[in-house]
C-alpha cells in the first residue's frame, strides 16, 4: 500500500473509532483532494481543523465542507419527515434504505453525508407511492418515468432527490433476480423501527441490510466506481449489529448470488484498513490479499472507474445490442483482476441476457 494511502486510512480510522493519528506531511498534502473523492471529507475534517499545519485557506475549505454537510442534513431530514408522513397517511409501508439510516451508525451522524432519500415500497405499492410523492411535492422536478421494469421513480423536491424504489437492486441474471427477490421480500418484511431525530422510520433487518449495502457498493465498483465511505457504511453496520447478523443466512445469500469472492475483498479492506475486528469482518481471508490490495489502490487512485466510451452506440437494433454485449464483456475483463470469479459470472450473464434479448421485443436494457 502506498504510504499516502496508508496515511489516508489512518485518518478514516480516527473518525470511525477515535484512534490517534501520527501526523505526517503526507496527511497535509493528500487530505482535501483524496477525501473529497472518497466521500469521507466531512467525517475526517472535524478532527484536523485545529491543526496549524494547514493554511487558513485550507482550514476554511474544510470547515465549509463540514458546514455544508450539516446544513444539507437539515434539509434532507425535513424532506424525509414530510415524505414519510405522507406515505404513512396513505397507508403505504415504506422502508428507508442506505444513507439516512446508516448515518445513525456513525459517532457523529451529521458528518456522514447522504445525498438523497431512498424509500423502498415494493412492487405492489409502487404506483400508489409515486402518486403520493407527486401530490405531496407538486412543484418537484420529475426525472424518471414510472415504469414497471425500472428500479425506482425519481423526483427532486425542494432540492432533495427522492427515489421511490420498486426493487432495491436490479440484477441481470434471471436466476440471480429470482433469488434476490425472495431475499429482498424476506428482509423488507422484517424491517425494524429506527428513531431519526425524533421520527420513527423503518430500516431493513441487519442481515439483509448487510447484503444490500454491499451490493449497492459493488454495483458502483462495476460501473462508475465506489468510494471508501460506502465501505465504511458496511464496516459500521457489521460492527453495530455483530450479535444480530445471521452468518449462515448471509453466507447463503452471497454464495447463491456468486458474490462470496467479491465480499471477501471488502472483508479484507474492512479489517486491514478500516480497523474492523477480524471476527466481525465476516468471511475474512488472507487468500485474497493481493487482489484486495490492488482493488484498494486502484479505487483510491481513481483507476477503478469504467473508462468513458467515446464511440456512439449504433442505431440499428441488432448492432446496438451486440455493441452493448461487447461493452459488458469488456467491463467484466476490467473486473477480472480483482474478482475473476465474479467476472466470469458477468460474462456468462451477458451472453445469456444478450441472447434472450436478441430474439425479444426491444426494451430499455442498454
Amino acid at each position: 500500500m502506498r504510504s499516502e494511502f496508508s496515511a489516508y486510512f489512518s485518518l478514516v480510522r480516527a473518525a470511525l473509532w477515535g484512534e490517534q493519528v501520527q501526523w505526517t506531511e503526507e496527511h497535509t498534502q493528500l487530505l482535501p483532494a483524496l477525501h473529497a473523492h472518497q466521500g469521507t471529507g466531512a467525517l475526517v475534517f472535524p478532527f484536523v481543523l485545529g491543526l496549524e499545519t494547514f493554511s487558513a485557506a485550507v482550514r476554511a475549505q474544510m470547515k465549509s465542507v463540514c458546514m455544508a454537510t450539516m446544513q444539507n442534513q437539515v434539509a434532507l431530514q425535513y424532506t424525509l419527515e414530510k415524505a414519510w408522513k405522507a406515505l404513512q397517511d396513505a397507508g403505504i409501508h415504506a422502508v428507508l434504505m442506505k444513507g439516512a439510516g446508516l448515518a445513525a451508525l456513525y459517532p457523529e451522524p451529521y458528518y456522514r453525508a447522504w445525498g438523497d432519500i431512498d424509500l423502498y415500497v415494493g412492487p405492489a405499492q409502487y404506483h400508489p407511492a409515486c402518486a403520493v410523492m407527486r401530490e405531496t411535492f407538486p412543484t418537484a422536478l420529475k426525472f424518471d418515468e414510472e415504469l414497471d421494469h425500472y428500479k425506482h421513480y425519481n423526483l427532486i423536491a425542494d432540492g432533495v432527490s427522492i427515489e421511490v424504489h420498486r426493487v432495491t437492486v436490479s440484477l441481470q441474471h434471471p436466476r440471480d433476480e429470482r433469488l434476490y427477490a425472495a431475499y429482498e421480500r424476506e428482509g423488507m418484511e422484517k424491517a425494524e423501527p429506527l428513531m431519526l431525530n425524533g421520527v420513527e422510520v423503518r430500516v431493513p433487518e441487519p442481515t439483509f441490510n448487510a447484503l444490500l449495502i454491499f451490493l449497492h457498493s459493488w454495483e458502483h465498483m462495476l460501473s462508475t466506481g465506489a468510494n471508501v465511505r460506502q465501505i465504511c457504511d458496511l464496516t459500521l453496520l457489521l460492527h453495530h449489529y455483530k450479535d444480530r447478523i445471521d452468518v449462515a443466512r448471509l453466507r447463503k445469500y452471497l454464495r447463491s448470488l456468486r458474490l462470496m469472492d467479491a465480499w471477501k475483498l471488502y472483508a479484507y479492506v474492512m479489517h486491514t484498513y478500516l480497523g474492523l475486528p477480524r471476527e466481525e469482518a465476516l468471511f475474512y481471508t488472507d487468500a485474497v490479499a493481493a487482489r484486495a490490495e490492488r482493488m484498494t489502490e486502484d479505487l483510491l487512485s481513481g483507476q477503478m472507474r469504467t473508462p468513458k466510451d467515446e464511440q456512439q452506440a449504433p442505431k440499428g437494433r441488432l448492432a446496438r445490442k451486440i455493441y452493448t454485449m461487447r461493452s459488458r464483456v469488456a467491463n467484466a475483463q476490467r473486473i477480472a483482476p480483482y474478482s475473476p470469479a465474479y467476472a466470469r459470472h458477468m460474462v456468462w450473464t451477458t451472453w445469456l441476457h444478450g441472447a434472450r434479448r436478441l430474439f425479444a421485443p426491444d426494451r430499455h436494457w442498454e
